[in-house]
């Protein structure tokens, strides 16, 4: 048992010797505490001098390598390295993380900076491109990005006396920076004659626009502007590696090893040499300086922090020293004080005293150090060369004893024997040698076994023998001194060993994970008195086990603060501390080892708060000791929810196709069918694998899931309303505290959480963009202004979310293992908890991130797996319910007690004002006191407690229960099996809901006469339906096995049911009692049908590719029709009972001869002329349309024809539920579709009178009715279905001058080089021709309207001086833009002014005075032009340009919003929009603007343009849009027309709604190129017009129907 449990046992962070140096620099600063900050490691430190302490910040997961201060000088940010690293922001007082910026970065973070007022960080990436990256740090959000240079950054700041400006510099380069709008736009720095193109180190800006930097060569830079103005030549010898800017001046700090202060006009104040001082040695180079009143802080690369009091600047402080260069990997620890040594790449050994934190003794050798160790008496340090060499010295003194080199190759390990006479020596050469002490360490044996170099050593208590590892991983015995192999194991059985430090061994089995390369844990070292062992391994982690250790996989404690590997760790000798030291970090940390009976005092030591799941949480590595998960949990972590094709991926699926088949028909399609079906009733929940998800509303109605539709169920009225915004299962839903909003999560690839209005049944915000797969829980938080929702990719992501606005707060990874519930925290918005399988974490908001601590359960019990989780009364207390039925009661995050609550898991938990209400799997609900002390009450959901009234039937006792809310006097339970439940607080309950249970659902099939249907599923159940308004379940039975399919004979009075084993049954309609049942197949049976008129004879098809036919009366099978080559699908009986049409799952349509089975061919035109009895075909000529165009990837599943033959029904494999015109003939159809369902729709029927239709979703259980809406009868709604997509692209019908503007394809001028073709050489360099009169001799006087030249009169040019060329100023511009552009000249100023655009110019031209006055600021044409019209926006224009790729850069397409008057730009947004933006439109308020792209999609996108802030984008459509407007009066909504369509779009929080236009009310309408759009005064009646190609505009009276009005010649704008 003793290795299945982690040590209750614990470390503390207590010291740690270093300081990053190398590499890095400006990374050492004053706090405003007078505490001294920097970073060593994946450790941020601060130290105070005044009480010689430290602190640390542990957020990061890997080596930190950029620091900024904040300017009020408490809080600092760090940024890592690592494939997705972050920056984080953290209090240097408290050393808890503030804020947590990611998801933009990679590879690292190699500058930071804050701005004048701390409010903005600004951050470099260490990516190709050294992204610069601008942060509203508080929110965690970025606001701007740009690619940085293609070079490296090295430092980078802020103007602190301009707004919105930067100074950036690196590998031969300076750039300024301006930030307006989203875009930073950089200008490099002019170097000009002044000074050398150099590389630039360091920067530090000041007043009148003057930036001072240091070079590579030791001069100091100043610029003014942009411009190079002087150098300070020689300010430092060597490189200037940092520049401090403080209230007195500036300080420099370069690698000559000088400091030079310098006053606020960077004249020389004075110089510190630090290597002429005390402490100061040949090599020092400086890389950070901090200069504060009359205090210089100085970090080296050699690792060493000075503090340096100006006025005795002789004397240096040294703070703090630790290895540099090269690995550190030796480390021995004294037999009797409490002293460390360590030895290192950088040729120092060094000791260090544990009590008093602090370096006493080093000395450098020769050689690089690889191990060391101390002899029993402290007197001898041995140390192991990389040469092969071994060198001794005294430890007092540190002079040498002895040096002796036996091998040629670096020696890893070497030991004292327990008592002191020999020392074993390990070499890379794979032998061991043996020397004596006492003989001046004379050689006194070898061991040679090993194939692989020696990596550990360890002595027997008695010196007899020694044990060895190698890098194979073999451990081998030796007898000692002479060396002699020991291969008997039993000699070694009983052996005692002084110390172990072995990483192979049964001792240590339980270090390794079950599946490990053998390498990678470094070192171990055992304590038998603790019972604990601690390791070192290549990840970084240390980690404490319990001692021994024996089987794999053991659980352990872990910690972090070493970046990479950590290559060696010790206890020390009185087993107080553990030092560990890392490899490329030179770091050596010191541990504080808090035994477990000190950890009862100690609970402050809870779990530190960090983002890597690194708290000194118990490992996952196995989990075999806890008992096994209850079956339906178990069920339901299987569920992954991936989908083959989501329905996400059908716009391109469909490209793909129709390139494909563009060869393909070109046959006129039929019309969609005039019917049309709106959603009537669900029967269903789902609570199979969802909890927590049904409520009431304010009014009283109750809210749940089923499929992908959200339910309002009127109990009173008995009545349903639908929310049809989702697409693909819904897996969660929460309520608003209001109780009138509702969230709810679905599957997808990018899945969204929509937010719904529960009156309205309209989305007021949709989110995606940051979870896979689905969404499995949600929570609002208590105010209602944020949701947390998670999501179900690999680590199970966790945000929040600001939900009206639609943004992204903060984002987190939650647990590698599923998450069932997360809970916002009522009394703070910041905080939340999760919780799920083996899994209980607590977080709280940081900036961008969440920092979350597990549950700490200590001696109280198991990790269990939760359930279901509330918050108590206070902010401290929450409540969770587990898979083995405690509650368990948490004070923080620890705890407290459990409670046994249920048998089974507690699924589900409520909080109410005084008490708790919980439901679990036993089927009981049970009511609780506020504190879990006492169950006030219980009520077990059984038939028995059914109230009289009660509609339907409780299918079981004591059904799971999944879900329960209380309110309105009652308690609302949602159960597994598809209930839902009304409890009344004195016990009766009344059933309101039910469906099927888990399991997929086939069998469907409508009465011949009356509005009911029946039902059979893989849940074992044979179940009836009222279709008419009581909407109940009439009738139920269980079978034997699961069904698939079932059919009412042609009088209703028996009903015949196929089953999965084969068999099928013939049951009275009325009692659902056996008439007879059959079993002669051994596979599926797929469908059963009688045949019409009497219903003589049963066809029963199977998926062993049959068809049987009994006659009934007799119950004799009297033919079987063979022929199939697949299993059957589908059966169809002609009118006179004699024939059978047949699909099978080859697509192969087949017909046989009733009753025999004879099989007939049967023309494909003729099938059509046969009267059949039904229709659910889905192959042959009449319904070839049903089939899409990417019929390659779904399945068509079922159909149905109405009874008067005009309306197909059909339903695929994606969920889609698509009404078609009866014949549909010729490919690809068109027709209305629905979605409801989220999967596979696998059965539609009508009801006998078609006034319904009744489809089936296989995986969602669920049971839908739609009624059917005929032609001409339906009252004027927004039409819900959407059109078929194969637009209309048979019709031609184009101007010729819009096709040439929809195919122009612009080019950028960044990156064309030369547009015009140079012929021929330019005219001043041409020779001459000799004209007539020259080739004569004749001179003529040159023709000039000036007055002739005096005869005499030299003119002499060489005294006069030419004037320079002053600058060109534009004076006028001839030309507009028109034609590709519209809707791009507009009055301003009350009709004094018009603006326009041509080039890439804006231009506002005077109307009286003829003047013009220019905007600038393009660098490549202008495509479009609008003007702000609300008031508070005055003269406010925005234009969009040609751009190239989305990348961001300069060059890339982009928006400037600009005052007309004054010609200021406000705001430049770059877009992704690639290739250029085509249409620009500000919102009814002027706050937000709508832009569309040029690119493939063209896409539409909304910017908050004030901010900068981009709010939403969705592709447009796959042709040109040519206009997208804003409708007057709104914020929310506009128009876009273009090539064949017009779309209305909503903006719900981040996500754009797009609705196309249907020209319904028209007979033959067909779609035109709309080329303008204008609205209509009418608010109620939204008209929105629009003009099109064909000489005629169309009036839109609703969002989405249209008519047609006559007018003359082509109308472009209106």
């Amino acid at each position: 048992m003793a290795a299945r449990s982690a040590p209750s046992c614990h470390l503390r962070l207590e010291w740690v010797y270093g300081y990053r140096g190398h590499q890095c620099r400006n990374n050492l600063y004053y706090t405003a505490a007078k505490e001294i900050v920097y970073f060593v490691a994946g450790v941020g430190v601060v130290y105070s001098p005044r009480e010689h302490r430290q602190k640390f910040y542990r957020g990061h997961s890997d080596d930190i390598i950029s620091l900024a201060l904040h300017p009020e000088r408490v809080l600092v940010a760090t940024g890592q390295v690592g494939k997705e690293p972050y920056i984080c922001v953290w209090d240097s007082y408290t050393v808890q993380t503030i804020s947590v910026l990611k998801d933009v970065h990679t590879h690292g973070i190699a500058c930071l900076a804050f701005d004048l007022d701390g409010q903005r960080l600004v951050s470099v990436g260490l990516d190709s491109k050294n992204a610069v990256c601008v942060w509203d740090w508080k929110r965690g959000k970025m606001l701007s990005t740009a690619p940085g240079h293609t070079d490296r950054i090295f430092d980078i700041s802020w103007d602190l006396y301009q707004p919105n400006k930067l100074v950036s510099c690196g590998v031969k380069h300076i750039k300024f920076w301006s930030l307006c709008g989203n875009a930073l736009t950089p200008k490099r720095g002019v170097f000009g004659k002044t000074g050398d193109l150099q590389t630039i180190l360091c920067l530090a800006c000041a007043r009148d626009e003057l930036t001072y930097s240091g070079a590579l060569s030791g001069d100091i830079y100043v610029w003014k502007g942009i411009n190079l103005i002087r150098t300070i030549q020689g300010a430092h010898t060597a490189g200037i590696f940092s520049m401090n800017a403080c209230e007195e001046g500036f300080a420099t700090g370069g690698r000559d090893g000088c400091i030079r202060l310098w006053d606020l006009t960077f004249k020389p104040i004075t110089v510190i040499d630090l290597r002429e001082t005390d402490q100061g040695y040949k090599g020092l180079s400086v890389r950070s300086v901090c200069w504060r009143g009359d205090h210089i802080l100085v970090g080296t690369q050699d690792s060493e922090i000075f503090e340096i009091v100006v006025h005795e600047r002789k004397k240096p402080f040294l703070i703090m020293q630790g290895h540099c260069e090269g690995e550190l990997w030796a480390l021995a620890i004294h037999p009797t004080k409490p002293l460390a040594v360590t030895g290192s790449d950088d040729r120092s050994v060094r000791i260090w005293s544990l009590v008093d934190h602090a370096l006493i003794a080093r000395c450098n050798m020769e050689e690089p150090i690889r191990c060391a160790a101390v002899n029993v008496d402290g007197i001898h340090l041995a140390l192991g060369m990389k040469d092969g060499s071994f060198t001794v010295l005294r430890v007092r003194d540190m002079t040498e004893v002895v040096h002796i080199k036996d091998r040629k190759e670096a020696i890893h390990e070497l030991k004292y024997s327990p008592d002191g006479t020999y020392l074993a020596v390990g070499c890379n050469d794979s032998s061991v040698d043996i020397y004596g002490v006492s003989q001046r360490y004379k050689k006194m044996g070898e061991c040679v076994g090993s194939l692989s170099f020696i990596t550990h050593l360890d002595w027997s208590s008695d010196s007899r023998y020694l044990q060895t590892n190698d890098g194979n991983g073999k451990r081998l015995f030796y007898r000692m001194p002479g060396g002699k192999e020991v291969t008997n194991k039993d000699e070694t059985k009983g052996v005692h060993w002084a110390s172990w430090t072995c990483v192979s061994g049964l001792e240590v089995n339980g270090i390794w994970p079950k599946y490990s390369d053998i390498n990678d844990i470094n070192s171990v070292d055992g304590n038998y008195i603790g019972q604990v062992l601690v390791t070192a391994d290549d990840y970084g982690i240390v980690k404490l086990f319990r001692y021994p250790c024996l089987r794999k996989g053991a659980k352990f404690r872990k910690y972090i603060g070493h970046s990479a590997h950590v290559t060696n760790v010790r206890w020390s000798h009185d087993h107080q501390w553990v030092i560990s030291i890392g490899g490329a970090d030179h770091a050596v940390f010191q541990w504080r080892f808090i035994p477990e009976r000190k950890l009862k005092d100690a609970l402050h030591i809870a779990p530190q708060e960090s983002l890597a799941d690194s708290n000194s949480d118990e490992s996952d590595s196995d989990l075999s000791d806890v008992p096994e998960l209850d079956s339906e949990i178990e069920q339901e972590t299987q569920l992954t929810y991936r989908r083959q094709v989501y329905k996400e991926d059908l716009p391109q699926l469909k490209e793909q196709y129709k390139e494909k088949q563009k060869s393909g028909t070109s046959k006129r399609r039929e019309r969609a069918p005039g019917n049309s079906i709106r959603l009537h009733f669900v029967h269903g929940y789902r609570g199979y694998d969802c909890r927590s998800n049904l409520f009431y509303t304010q009014i009283g109605e109750i809210v749940y899931h089923v499929a992908a539709v959200g339910v309002i169920y009127n109990r009173q009225q008995n009545t349903q309303r639908f929310y049809l915004g989702h697409d693909d299962d819904i897996l969660c839903l929460a309520i608003h505290p209001v109780k009138d909003y509702v969230a709810t999560g679905q599957v997808g690839r990018d899945p969204s959480i929509h937010i719904w209005d529960t009156e309205t049944i309209k989305p007021l915000s949709i989110l995606k963009g940051y979870h896979q797969y689905g969404v499995c829980a949600v929570d609002f938080s208590a105010d209602g202004k944020r949701l947390a929702s998670v999501g179900i990719d690999e680590s199970h992501t966790v945000v929040l979310w600001d939900w009206k606005k639609g943004e992204k707060l903060s984002i987190a990874r939650g647990s590698k293992d599923k998450i069932f519930v997360v809970k916002m925290n009522p009394y703070v918005p910041d905080k939340l908890i999760t919780a799920g399988i083996k899994h209980m974490k607590f977080w709280r908001r940081a900036g961008g991130g969440l920092v979350g601590r597990k549950g700490y359960i200590g001696t109280l019990g198991k990790n269990e797996t939760m359930m279901c989780a509330v918050y108590g009364w206070t902010e401290e207390m929450a409540f969770s319910g587990t898979s083995t039925g405690d509650v368990c009661i948490w004070r923080d995050i620890f705890l407290v007690k459990t409670v046994k609550a249920h048998d089974g898991p507690v699924f589900s938990m409520h909080a109410l004002e005084k008490g708790f209400v919980t439901g679990g799997k036993d089927g009981v609900v049970a009511l609780w006191d506020d504190s879990f002390e006492r169950c006030l009450k219980t009520y077990a959901v059984k038939r028995a407690a059914l109230a009289p009234g009660s509609k339907g039937l409780l299918l079981e006792d004591n059904p799971s229960i999944r879900a329960i809310s209380l309110g309105h006097g009652h308690i609302l339970v949602g159960t597994k099996n598809g209930e839902i439940l009304e409890v009344d607080k004195s016990g009766p309950i009344t059933l309101l809901v039910q469906g099927h249970m888990e399991g997929e659902v086939w069998g469907l099939a409508t009465h011949p006469y009356l509005p009911i249907c029946a039902t059979v599923s893989d849940d074992k159940t044979l179940r009836i339906w009222d279709l008419s308004p009581s909407h109940c379940m009439l009738a139920v039975r269980k079978l034997k096995k699961g069904g698939r399919c079932c059919c009412f004979s042609p009088d209703g009075k028996a009903l015949a049911v196929g089953l999965c084993d084969g068999s099928f049954l013939m049951a009275n309609a009325d009692t659902l009692e056996d008439l007879v049942s059959f079993h002669h197949r051994k596979d599926i049976i797929s469908d059963i049908r009688f045949s019409p008129g009497s219903g003589k004879y049963l066809a029963v098809a199977s998926h062993d590719s049959f068809v049987d036919i009994y006659n009934v009366m007799s119950s004799k099978r009297v033919g079987i029709c063979k022929g199939a080559t697949s299993c059957i699908t589908h059966i169809d009986w002609d009118i006179r009972g004699k024939l059978l049409q047949v699909n099978t799952g080859a697509k192969e349509q087949l017909f046989f001869e009733a009753p025999r089975g004879k099989r007939q061919t049967i023309p494909r035109m003729e099938v059509e002329k046969i009267g059949w009895a039904s229709w659910t075909s889905v192959l042959g000529l009449c319904c070839e349309g049903i089939w899409p165009v990417i019929g390659e990837v779904t399945d068509i599943t079922a159909s149905c024809l109405t009874h008067d033959k005009m309306v197909l029904a059909t339903g695929d494999d994606l969920g889609f539920v698509k009404l078609f015109r009866y014949p549909a003939k010729g490919k690809f159809g068109k027709f209305k579709r629905y979605v409801a369902h989220s999967t596979q729709v696998t059965n539609v029927r009508w009801t006998y009178d078609d006034s319904m239709l009744v489809t089936l979703g296989g995986a969602d259980m669920s049971l839908m009715v739609w009624t059917n809406e005929m032609e001409g009868s339906r009252e004027k709604r927004p039409c819900d279905s959407e059109e078929s997509d194969t637009g209309s692209e048979e019709d031609g019908g184009y101007d010729s001058d819009v096709t040439r503007e929809n195919e122009i394809s612009y080019t950028i001028r960044a990156l064309s080089t030369n547009i015009r073709p140079m012929f021929g050489i330019k005219p001043h360099l041409q020779q001459k021709e000799p004209s007539i009169d020259e080739r004569q001799g004749i001179v003529r006087p040159p023709v000039s309207r000036a007055p002739p030249q005096p005869e005499k009169l030299q003119t002499n040019n060489v005294g006069k001086k030419k004037r320079p060329i002053e600058d060109l100023m534009l004076e006028l511009v001839f030309g507009y833009r028109g034609r590709d552009c519209r809707n791009n000249v507009h009055y301003l100023n009350d009709g004094d002014d018009i603006i326009y655009h041509t080039a890439s110019i804006g231009i506002l031209h005077n109307v009286a005075t003829g003047t013009q006055s220019f905007y600038q600021e393009h660098n490549d044409d202008i495509l479009c032009l609008t003007v702000n019209q609300h008031p508070k926006f005055i003269n406010i224009v925005a234009t969009g340009q040609v751009g190239d790729s989305a990348d961001m850069s300069p060059t890339a397409p982009s928006v400037h919003i600009w005052d007309a008057v004054n010609k200021q730009t406000l705001a430049i947004l770059r877009c992704y929009h690639s290739k250029g933006v085509c249409s620009v439109s500000f919102s009814a308020t002027g706050k937000l603007l709508l832009s569309v792209g040029l690119d493939p999609e063209h896409t539409v996108t909304i910017w908050r343009w004030q901010e900068g802030a981009k709010i939403a984008s969705k592709a447009g459509h796959n042709q040109r849009i040519f206009v997208a407007e804003f409708r007057p009066d709104s914020d929310s909504q506009f128009v876009s027309v273009g090539v064949k369509h017009v779309k209305f779009w909503t903006l719900a929080g981040r996500a754009l709604l797009s609705k196309k236009g249907l020209l319904s009310t028209l007979e033959d309408a067909r779609m035109q190129t709309m080329l303008a759009v204008a609205f209509g005064a009418v608010p109620s009646v939204e008209m929105s017009a629009c003009g099109k190609i064909t000489y005629c505009v169309e009036l839109w009276p609703e969002p989405t129907t249209g008519l047609c009005l006559p007018c003359t010649p082509p109308c472009e704008t209106d």
